[in-house]
């Protein structure tokens, strides 16, 4: 009864730590257009632990529209060379850097910050994605290019410690051939 007290305990203080991070406060969607690499993953999300071994880093497109929402387009090479794509569009909020989308592919809402932002170096996402009754975080971390310095991994470890993901969930994702344009 203890432990599960603990864990609960535990869970409830993560997502109230994930609903309080707020985006950038400069945020200028503008900036963020373009190529990113995605370098570091972290989740709370179960499916993770099975995935983990076997995702390599991909490529996002954010283009932002007139409206001011962004449509994320994110692509991998699969082992066997085909390719895996998502597309999403995210609709901005009141609040600048603050986003929101439903997944078809998943089922689920998101709740997406642009957390911190160097627009020519890399780009730190919080999601907080929500199916049925669950709650889930994501936090991802880009680069412009696939490498990035080892304070700013450090700084995407601690983040994500600090929103309640456990070490072993936290991942740096291993270089990839990137798949050709859509």
């Amino acid at each position: 009864m203890t432990l599960l007290l603990t864990v609960l305990g535990a869970l409830l203080c993560s997502l109230t730590v994930s609903s309080e991070i707020m985006p950038q406060a400069d945020f200028n969607l503008q900036g963020v257009a373009g190529k990113w690499y995605l370098i570091g993953f972290a989740t709370n999300a179960q499916w993770f632990a099975n995935r983990r071994a076997s995702m390599k880093m991909g490529t996002t497109m954010l283009t932002p529209t007139a409206d001011g929402d962004l449509d994320m387009s994110y692509a991998s090479l699969t082992h066997d060379g085909s390719c895996w794509r998502l597309n999403n569009l995210a609709k901005k909020t009141d609040v600048p850097g603050k986003f929101t989308y439903a997944s078809e592919r998943w089922g689920n809402q998101n709740d997406m910050r642009m957390v911190d932002v160097k627009y020519d170096e890399y780009a730190l996402t919080h999601t907080i994605k929500t199916k049925g009754g669950d709650t889930t975080v994501v936090n991802k971390l880009y680069g412009r290019g696939e490498d990035l310095s080892a304070d700013l991994l450090e700084k995407f470890r601690q983040f994500s410690l600090e929103t309640g993901i456990l070490p072993e969930n936290i991942a740096f994702l291993p270089k990839n051939a990137e798949c050709p344009p859509a």
